[in-house]
């Protein structure tokens, strides 16, 4: 058998650790019936990114990048009745401040300037807390979009100001490398609606006055690259 040279040896080492690396799933085409549409910010002090909305397929789920808020549906994807959506979401990398992204329910007129939906979000935890302070937790919110309006869905337990958020020590928050993961689940019931976090109910809500039925999908707040993971319904 020849000796292998110095450099040899160094170039199989080397290559050693990459060939046992799982590759994260490669993105694909844009997903056959979807659609968005975009959620452009209004606060000079807040503007979008550049760039282009996307959606494509990454492995079993979705890859979306929104330098422009957005919500992405496929019009078959309806429910009514009562029923559990869920998805795991996953933010790649920090967002330079803090920006939602979760699940869709109850869409109706997408598209248009009399879209109504109702959002179940998550954040991640602020890039930049105030010096001294521990590491906030991250938050969650529940609103109904109508037109370009939204306003809380229900009063929230612990929410604060105007915005409606509350802080969970159930949101898993960004990790050294600006990664989080959490599964969402929205449980629509007879009587009540409940919103679960990483499997703990985290608000629940009497059914009524509130629209359940209609389209579901995704929204995505600016400046944000996620992926969505097991976007499904299961009727109850």
């Amino acid at each position: 058998m020849k000796n292998l040279s110095l450099l040899s040896i160094a170039l199989l080492l080397a290559a050693a650790p990459l060939a046992a690396q799982t590759p994260a799933p490669k993105d694909g085409p844009t997903p056959t019936g979807w659609k968005y549409v975009e959620d452009r910010s209004t606060n000079a002090s807040d503007p979008d990114g550049p760039g282009s909305i996307k959606i494509t397929t990454a492995g079993s789920g979705y890859h979306i990048l929104t330098p422009t808020a957005a919500v992405f549906w496929n019009p078959a994807n309806t429910a009514s009745g009562n029923y559990t959506l869920k998805a795991r979401v996953t933010i790649n990398e920090r967002s330079g401040h803090v920006n939602f992204y979760g699940l869709v329910f109850g869409g109706k007129d997408l598209g248009t300037p009399t879209l109504s939906y109702n959002y179940f979000l998550v954040a991640q935890d602020n890039p930049a807390p105030a010096r001294g302070n521990a590491q906030p937790l991250g938050t969650f919110l529940i609103k109904t979009m109508t037109g370009t309006t939204a306003v809380p869905a229900f009063q929230l337990p612990g929410a604060g100001g105007r915005s409606g958020t509350v802080p969970h020590a159930i949101v898993k928050v960004p990790d050294a490398a600006g990664k989080a993961v959490n599964d969402l689940e929205v449980r629509v019931q007879t009587d009540k609606i409940d919103f679960v976090i990483n499997g703990t109910v985290v608000h629940s809500a009497p059914r009524a006055g509130i629209n359940t039925d209609g389209i579901w999908g995704i929204r995505s707040n600016h400046l944000l690259n996620i992926n969505v993971d097991g976007l499904s319904v299961t009727k109850q």
